[in-house]
């Protein structure tokens, strides 16, 4: 089963009844991995239910590819049994760090692309693959700093762990507009080098604070989609045609109205992008 190149909503259960009832726009669904490691209870009958509605895109929040020391494999155990259950569309991870000496930090912290985490974070991709029997799909960050010692451009990189490893690339057009904000670099230019021929799926999300010279972005998914983030990933269903597509909204989660209202605007792009 893939994704279908439409769009989806991650799943939050106070919209359980509206998608059942009228899902409008939205054609799959998306959950964190690590709310869902449990041994049955309501929570996992109410994803069994909607497994049987809706595709299902698995996005993993806490495996940390990008951490110095060895894959938690008991953590690793846990997603595959979730997967081996779920038999997702889609299975995906970013590419960030989150644990340290035991201790995880429950945020998905910044990497120097350089040769060595390079050669880490592909030993782990291929460890994840392996261990799931699914191909996974790599995120890019949303970034607040750069490493001076980085040796490589982020879509550079992203392209060669692609390529060393055959995962796939899920493009979070927002993070593109985030890091771009708090950088100082070009958004345009970044899409202009990233591998769109690997892009497996788009996520888009609105973030907290002020865009501008002086304004730093949160990636917060706490708001409707901004206007430049609309244009960018106009520009990138452009060059890639329909992908599929994920409205992430986490935090001051609104009524499905609101979601759906995203999802159809998306939707809309899509199929105009398809056309022409």
């Amino acid at each position: 089963m893939t994704l279908p190149n439409s769009v989806g909503v991650g799943f939050k259960s106070i919209h359980a009844k509206d998608l059942i009832e009228d899902a409008g726009p939205v054609d799959w669904l998306e959950i964190h991995a690590e709310n869902y490691l449990l041994d049955g209870g309501p929570r996992m009958a109410l994803l069994a239910q909607m497994a049987e509605r809706f595709p299902i895109s698995v996005h993993g929040v806490g495996m940390s590819i990008g951490g110095a020391e060895k894959l938690n494999a008991d953590h690793l155990d846990r997603v595959a049994r979730l997967v081996d259950m779920l038999k997702p569309a889609s299975f995906s991870e970013h590419l960030a760090w989150s644990t340290h000496e035991g201790t995880y930090y429950n945020d998905l912290l910044p990497l120097p692309y350089t040769a060595a985490t390079l050669a880490r974070v592909c030993d782990h991709i291929l460890q994840v693959q392996d261990r799931l029997g699914h191909r996974m799909l790599l995120e890019n960050p949303a970034s607040y700093l750069a490493f001076s010692e980085s040796t490589w451009s982020e879509p550079d990189f992203l392209a060669e762990i692609s390529r060393r490893t055959g995962c796939g690339l899920l493009l979070d057009v927002a993070n593109v507009f985030i890091s771009a904000n708090n950088l100082g670099n070009s958004a345009s230019q970044y899409i202009a080098g990233f591998a769109l021929e690997k892009v497996g799926e788009i996520h888009l999300a609105g973030p907290d604070g002020d865009a501008g010279e002086a304004g730093l972005l949160i990636d917060s998914h706490s708001r409707p989609v901004p206007d430049p983030v609309w244009a960018l990933f106009g520009d990138v269903v452009g060059q890639t045609g329909p992908v599929p597509t994920l409205i992430e909204w986490d935090n001051d989660v609104p009524d499905f109205t609101v979601l759906a209202h995203e999802a159809m605007r998306a939707c809309i792009i899509l199929q105009q992008r398809a056309a022409v």
